[in-house]
């Protein structure tokens, strides 16, 4: 049935609402403060990769057809099957749904705790938080979107006017920036970085077929129609990210002078919600980011519970998200500091194949989509990937090392572009040549 034509305004605030997440809300605020008077150029970078590679990876799940397994799989049906798991996991028990706990805890209870207590407190809260987020993604039901449609609102509303509180009335100015963060270029290329921790690169991927199905439920059909309805949905919802991130950028800015450096974005919150709106604020922003983080959690481990069923199948969902939820709050006793570090070297992988693999989709048919581009293309860019990974991990690597660093880019952790580039050459040549 044709629906009316402002659907994409619809499906543009359902995407929002699935890249919105009250963990994503730590890593603006914290870049804000560590730029300092360079915030601008940093936010610049981090809208790139937060804002900006989201919005292309849903486009290339919409303009490509496929589903993520399919679209990896044009590289090799083996890398198909590895990459998308490798994602899944990393969005899912390994870092992702471990991080819904400790940001919860790390805002609504742990200034309520005493340094003695803070340890234990973690251990209840995150097995009480599992226990609750297992319970939920194994029960059929209405009752966690229902939660998810009021917390949302409520979450962006006590934002919105935390935000309003703070350009009215800034906590402070800019400091000086950190080391990273030094220079116009250096905070624009560690904002572009630090935009990977919020991990919606490799999420989008997965929500492209949300969006594609919704987009059929509204009547289009056609390939173009379904192209041009995902391109407007991603524009509401990356304009309403980038305001949100850009706002939150200046405000971790602005918090340096009052509150110092903090160890991550968590505390940059809870002290900015107390400066402005005193102890109450921070119990009320605590309460909604717990029940917001409890659904994301729940639907990551329902989303991993379902797609490893289907992969094996013998296993049944039930039993996935009981190894899911288990995984996932063992994780979380390390912290949020630990987990952010701890993910930087996956993602340092996952993100350079990630964004070659949207940018092969959304140029198909300039350069045909032929097997060989896909696999040269993508099989260059593990090399660097795999080096970034243990470079960032801490790893020396002798020689390699030298290697690494005298090629172009490198020392903006970005090494991978002349393999990527050399793949995409040589893929593009062996096409030609097998016609």
């Amino acid at each position: 049935m044709q629906k009316k034509s402002n659907e994409f305004v619809a499906i543009g605030l359902m995407l929002f609402a699935l890249f919105f997440g009250a963990g994503n809300l730590i890593f603006p605020v914290f870049m804000g403060q560590n730029a300092g008077i360079n915030v601008t150029w940093a936010t610049l970078g981090f809208l790139i990769t937060g804002v900006g590679l989201p919005f292309a990876g849903v486009l290339a799940v919409c303009y490509s057809g496929d589903d993520l397994q399919n679209l990896a799989s044009r590289v090799a049906p083996w890398y198909g099957v590895a990459f998308t798991v490798l994602l899944y996991l990393t969005i899912g028990p390994f870092f992702a749904i471990p991080r819904t706990a400790t940001v919860s805890y790390e805002i609504a209870v742990a200034p309520l705790l005493g340094p003695e207590a803070k340890s234990i407190g973690l251990y209840v809260f995150a097995f009480v938080f599992f226990a609750l987020s297992w319970w939920l993604a194994i029960t059929p039901g209405k009752m966690v979107s229902r939660i998810g449609k009021i917390i949302t609102p409520l979450l962006l509303i006590f934002l919105v006017i935390l935000i309003g509180a703070s350009l009215m009335n800034p906590m402070g100015i800019p400091q000086a920036p950190t080391d990273n963060y030094a220079t116009p270029v250096g905070a624009a290329v560690q904002g572009f970085l630090d935009g990977y921790n919020t991990m919606d690169a490799l999420a989008a991927l997965v929500f492209g077929v949300i969006v594609v199905q919704s987009v059929k439920m509204f009547g289009k059909t056609t390939h173009e129609e379904i192209t041009y309805s995902c391109l407007r949905a991603g524009l509401i919802s990356t304009f309403i990210m980038a305001l949100i991130y850009g706002s939150l950028s200046f405000l971790g800015a602005s918090s340096v002078q009052a509150i110092g450096i903090q160890e991550n974005g968590a505390p940059v919150l809870v002290q900015a919600a107390q400066f402005y709106f005193g102890q109450s604020g921070s119990i009320i922003l605590g309460g909604i980011v717990i029940l917001a983080c409890l659904t994301t959690s729940v639907g990551l481990i329902a989303s991993c519970a379902a797609y490893f069923n289907l992969l094996l199948p013998r296993v049944n969902h039930v039993l996935w998200a009981t190894v899911f939820s288990f995984v996932s709050f063992g994780i979380a006793l390390f912290g949020l500091s630990t987990i952010i570090s701890a993910s930087i070297p996956v993602l340092m992988f996952l993100y350079p194949l990630t964004i070659v693999l949207i940018l092969l989709a959304l140029t198909g048919k300039l350069h045909g989509g032929a097997h060989s581009i896909y696999a040269w293309t993508i099989g260059l860019t593990v090399i660097p990937s795999l080096y970034a990974g243990f470079h960032t991990a801490g790893i020396a690597l002798g020689g390699v090392d030298a290697f690494m660093a005298s090629l172009p880019f490198a020392h903006y952790d970005m090494a991978w572009i002349s393999f990527s580039v050399v793949g995409f050459i040589v893929g593009l040549v062996v096409s030609k040549i097998k016609g």
